[in-house]
């Protein structure tokens, strides 16, 4: 090859070495075109039949009972005269639950839903409108019995369970009226036992059931139903700054209660004829006292039991900052050999323990010396 030919072969392979670097440059700088993408289109799999075949019978459980309970739930309607200073007598109308316990047509509600009330209606499944009378109250465990009359031709009484083996957890049902909307069923579980209950009247109810099965307005004195359909509360309250936290009154209690009211009109309230102070550590430091918790004595009623058991009340009295205290009486430290924390323990113990005719051993704090006293517990006074 002569060098001339070696020149343009030369020039030859730069040029194309030149080219492809330019076509490279080019194919980098356009964007590659976006792939199309590729849709899958699942198809859900259908249960095995032995796991729908449970989400039936779950189903089943709840709607035969309502079936079978919701006949017994009624709704009440009640008449409250007010007075009013600019235009005299006004009238109110208040909604609330009831169930029918027997059948001589006596339904168990809420005391708060015939408080006062001037008139009382109640309407049945059917829609049969009937007047009804109260027959007892029971205000401390905000219960009370109305009768209606006259009596329809069938009247379906409700089972009553118990609470007593109530377990947190187990599935709660709840039936009533809330907001007016006759026989509404909503479900959920027991989410707590034992809770004290702080009522309107500064009164507690002790031992009641929480819930997170909805309870609104309308719903109080409805039954609390386990899976069995059975009644194991009286719903009774909902905390208002709070959803899915509900109250019922246990049904033990109601049973207890409940014959009472029937054959009396009233329930009689153990009672010890004494007010005192629960002890706390600040007020013991302050009083000077040798316990750091109990109950102190202050005022002893007249007549009443803890006088005759020889219980000794204040002494003097003392001002704790803008308190004035009742002090130098008897410290309350036990009750039948129970330990004695505060009021609402003492209160407690008698409202869950006791009734009216029992004799109660209290242990107290005289002078820094411990006595025993026996006491003969009587009604409490309305």
């Amino acid at each position: 090859m002569t060098k001339f030919n070696k020149i343009w072969l030369l020039f030859g392979l730069l040029f194309l070495l030149l080219g492809g670097c330019s076509q490279n440059e080019t194919a980098a700088s356009t964007p590659a075109p976006t792939a199309t993408p590729i849709v899958i289109i699942a198809t859900p799999t259908p249960l095995p039949d032995d796991f729908m075949a449970l989400i039936d019978t779950e189903e089943a459980l709840v709607t035969n009972l309502y079936q079978r309970v919701s006949p017994s739930v009624v709704h009440i309607t009640t008449s409250v005269i007010t007075q009013s200073f600019f235009f005299g007598p006004t009238a109110s109308e208040g909604t609330g639950s009831g169930f029918i316990w027997d059948d001589r047509g006596h339904i168990v509600t809420n005391y708060h839903v015939v408080e006062n009330a001037n008139s009382i209606e109640v309407k049945l499944s059917d829609d049969e409108i009937v007047t009804a009378q109260v027959v007892g109250i029971d205000p401390p465990n905000d219960l009370a019995v109305i009768q209606i009359d006259p009596l329809p031709t069938a009247l379906l009484p409700l089972d009553i369970g118990e609470s007593e083996n109530l377990r947190v957890g187990q599935r709660a049902i709840a039936i009533g009226n809330p907001f007016g909307l006759d026989r509404t069923l909503t479900t959920g579980v027991v989410s707590a036992l034992g809770r004290p209950l702080q009522t309107d009247q500064d009164n507690y109810i002790f031992n009641v059931i929480q819930t997170d099965a909805a309870i609104n307005p309308g719903n109080s004195g409805g039954p609390l139903l386990d899976s069995r359909g059975q009644v194991i509360g009286v719903n009774t309250a909902v905390r208002q700054d709070a959803q899915g936290i509900g109250f019922a009154i246990p049904i033990d209690t109601v049973k207890q209660v409940v014959p009472v009211l029937i054959e009396n009109g009233t329930y009689p309230h153990p009672w010890l004829g004494l007010l005192g102070y629960s002890i706390t550590p600040e007020l013991a430091q302050a009083l000077d006292l040798p316990v750091e918790q109990g109950v102190l004595t202050a005022q002893l009623y007249r007549e009443g039991p803890a006088v005759a058991a020889g219980v000794q009340g204040a002494q003097e009295q003392v001002i704790i900052g803008n308190r004035r205290i009742l002090t130098g009486g008897d410290i309350i430290t036990a009750i039948n050999d129970t330990a004695v924390t505060s009021w609402n323990d003492l209160t407690e113990y008698l409202a869950l323990n006791t009734a009216v005719g029992d004799i109660v051993r209290l242990t107290l704090l005289r002078n820094d010396n411990e006595l025993q006293l026996d006491l003969t517990l009587t009604t409490q006074p309305n």
